[in-house]
């Protein structure tokens, strides 16, 4: 939180997209490739994991007053919930991990940019408060942050409740096929802590569209082009995701299949 608050947003929203997705991307080869005979010695460890870091990023971001420590401690928390498509271990499970990673990445992007955007003048928004009168001064960008704090709550009818739901599912159905209550409790710490989270991140649209803003906390400049474009493609992301995931989940079910039948010929050599 200390980095996300000090850094530029540019790269703090790099630091919340590409380096996470990264670090799960080469998890999921660790796991599932090389410690996969042995997958099931770090199954506690990630079961504390996961329910710890939805717990405390959520805690934690509730009593944040500066914007961007409050969607660090938010990355935290949606780690956690990320690290229980690791604990499931199944093709379905790892499916839903890279489907959440992308929908998380133009949900956060979005949000960054929103921020970024409106410090060009010089008044980069330090506090939530500073939002005030958004919705007033910058309806196009507050339409955008809203929809990506709905979608990171994990609101239906957005990529992150899909998203969720994906998760939550593949660690259901595994736990009645094996027969483990953990699963199902781990499950019920996500969803609970999914109702956390709405105490912050509603307060964001709350904030921009219903409250007016300090005289002096006036937000500067519009956006430019590129950065509009970058909200557009992340608030259509957000709204596709959540209405036609379909296709998405295909896609990402892909790299999941070859992964297995690369592991399965493998093992057959051995």
């Amino acid at each position: 939180p200390d980095v996300y608050e000090g850094a530029p947003t540019t790269v703090t929203g790099f630091m919340a997209t590409a380096v996470k997705v990264a670090g799960f991307g080469a998890l999921i080869r660790v796991l599932a490739v090389a410690l996969e005979p042995s997958s099931q010695s770090f199954y506690w460890v990630l079961w504390w994991m996961a329910a710890l870091s939805m717990t405390v990023g959520n805690i934690m971001a509730i009593i944040q007053d500066n914007a961007k420590r409050m969607l660090a401690y938010s990355s935290i928390a949606h780690a956690g919930y990320v690290l229980l498509g690791f604990c499931v271990g199944t093709d379905q499970a790892f499916a839903a991990v890279l489907f959440y990673l992308l929908v998380y990445t133009f949900m956060s992007l979005g949000a960054f940019t929103v921020i970024a955007g409106l410090a060009r003048s010089g008044r980069e928004p330090e506090r939530v408060d500073d939002l005030a009168g958004l919705g007033a001064s910058h309806p196009f960008q507050a339409t955008v942050m809203s929809l990506c704090m709905f979608a990171l709550a994990g609101i239906p009818g957005t990529g992150g409740f899909i998203g969720k739901f994906q998760l939550v599912s593949s660690a259901v159905s595994h736990a009645r096929a094996i027969d483990d209550s953990s699963l199902i409790w781990l499950s019920v710490i996500l969803v609970l802590n999914s109702a956390v989270s709405l105490a912050y991140y509603l307060r964001v649209p709350v904030v921009m569209w219903f409250r007016d803003p300090e005289e002096s906390r006036e937000p500067g400049a519009h956006s430019g082009f590129l950065a509009g474009a970058a909200l557009v493609v992340c608030a259509a992301a957000v709204i596709l995701f959540g209405l036609v995931p379909n296709d998405l989940l295909v896609v990402t079910s892909e790299p999941v299949d070859a992964l297995s039948s690369a592991q399965t010929a493998a093992s057959s050599l051995r």
